[in-house]
């Protein structure tokens, strides 16, 4: 049996070379004052050898350590993988962040936190002195907790706030869901349904009032009253349906329903299955989120989508070209879409006439 062929290292580019580790580590990092001559002899070792650089020796400049942080909840992320459900936050934040932290020869390092423990600084502070992160990426409800995004700005590391406009230290990230529930709303008014009614999220999101006045703001537009349509959960199944049944218990039902959030959606389906109205016939829904287990249902959900793994990305281009262009004045906006599906379609008393 051959020799396991032994792996390139910096050590060896550098006494190829016949410099310094040092000064392969300024070549590899493009580092400025290396001389065109050194570098030249430098980049001739590499080819020669073959090698590729590790984080570990991009490192060694001391000036970055081409690592980027996201940090997500832990009691809600950790419930989504236990339940098995089809909610994929977590893949969509990995597809986006991970290639695009590649593509520009970075690693995405992904850590749950919990947002409501009294220990999240001490939780956060131990993650970020082992790794020493050149950027953190903060998810909702983290995104808007003072005690996270205060360390973060104390600690000099610059970070991305998804799902928050507030004004402050970091880079303001949203998908648009105002927008979005906009586009449902409009959507569903096109369709000639004039009670459209709506399941909120949890007031710890800014998020979901933020679709909230997308929803009103349409209906006002249309000049559609909103009075005793709207109700609220926290995104679970089951907090959908109370909400469900507390909409389609009015004297003048809803004929559309908008579910902040799939889950939401999939409770109001089994409500309306229920009371044996056929959707969309009887009832339209829209969705939130258009995680997989919408195209699954029957009928399949109509869905807004958000564009985790885009809004990734550009959190992860930002943090990195964060030294030479700085911090965005205005919130980043990456706008999802509308996917239409079997869930909805033309008012029934307009189907009537």
């Amino acid at each position: 049996m051959g020799r396991r062929r032994q792996s390139v290292t910096i050590k060896h580019v550098a006494a190829d070379a016949g410099v310094s580790l040092q000064t392969v580590s300024r070549v590899i990092n493009n580092e400025p004052n290396v001389r065109p001559a050194m570098k030249a002899k430098v980049q001739a070792s590499i080819d020669k050898l073959g090698y590729v650089p590790s984080i570990a020796a991009r490192r060694m400049s001391g000036s970055r350590s081409y690592l980027i942080l996201a940090i997500n909840d832990r009691d809600r992320t950790i419930a989504d993988w236990q339940a098995r459900d089809g909610r994929d936050w977590v893949d969509q934040m990995l597809l986006g962040g991970m290639l695009t932290a590649a593509e520009r020869g970075y690693r995405m390092i992904f850590e749950l936190v919990d947002t409501h423990s009294d220990h999240v600084e001490r939780e956060l502070g131990a993650a970020i002195a082992a790794l020493q992160p050149d950027g953190v990426i903060v998810t909702p409800p983290h995104s808007e907790n003072p005690q996270i995004t205060g360390f973060l700005a104390e600690s000099g590391i610059p970070f991305a706030r998804i799902g928050s406009t507030e004004e402050g230290p970091g880079i303001r990230m949203t998908m648009g869901d105002e927008l979005l529930a906009g586009k449902a709303t409009d959507h569903l008014i096109e369709l000639g349904h004039t009670r459209i009614g709506f399941i909120a999220g949890p007031d710890e999101y800014s998020l979901a009032g933020w679709r909230v006045d997308g929803w009103r703001e349409a209906m006002e537009n249309a000049e559609l009253d909103c009075e005793g349509l709207l109700e609220k959960g926290d995104f679970s199944f089951e907090s959908g349906l109370p909400a469900a049944r507390a909409l389609l218990d009015r004297a003048t039902p809803p004929t559309a329903i908008i579910a902040s959030s799939d889950q939401m959606a999939l409770a109001t389906l089994d409500v309306a299955k229920e009371r044996g109205l056929r959707v969309p016939q009887d009832l339209s829904i829209v969705s939130f989120d258009n995680t997989p287990v919408v195209r699954f249902c029957t009928p399949a959900l109509t869905a807004l989508d958000q564009p985790i793994a885009r809004t990734a990305a550009r959190a992860v281009e930002l943090l990195i070209d964060l030294r030479n262009n700085g911090i965005p004045e205005a919130p980043v906006v990456v706008e999802g879409e509308l996917i239409v599906r079997g869930s909805t379609a033309r008012a029934p008393s307009e189907r009537k006439n």
